[in-house]
């Protein structure tokens, strides 16, 4: 399941994510984000994810293909949890995004503060 975080604003989308994400939440998650480029054309997400966060299989895939089609509409991204293989995976996966134009890092759950000062420059 998914909550928009009250920080969000603007351009700026913040979203805690906890247990399981199934497609129908993936794609309500993808409408909001759609609607802000529609105002905003490019937008940031500050995504914090929860210690037990799993997703189905149709909720990855239609993530992986949102992302490959709208890559051009995000400026940042933040991803806020305290594991190590997702910090890797997101330090190994920013080589990429900034080779599109997409800025990303990972900060702990320690550092949220710091995450949003970062998603809202």
């Amino acid at each position: 399941m998914y909550k928009i975080l009250p920080r969000s604003n603007g351009p700026v989308l913040g979203v805690e994510i906890s247990g399981k994400l199934d497609v129908t939440q993936e794609n309500e998650l993808t409408g909001k984000a759609e609607k802000l480029i529609a105002e905003h054309d490019k937008i940031s997400v500050l995504v914090v994810l929860g210690d037990q966060v799993s997703i189905s299989f149709e909720a990855a895939a239609s993530d992986i293909k949102w992302m490959l089609t709208h890559m051009g509409h995000l400026r940042k991204v933040a991803i806020v949890a305290d594991s190590k293989v997702l910090a890797a995976l997101v330090a190994v996966d920013s080589l990429f995004a900034k080779a599109v134009g997409i800025e990303e890092m990972h900060y702990s759950t320690e550092e949220i503060e710091t995450a949003w000062h970062w998603i809202e420059s």
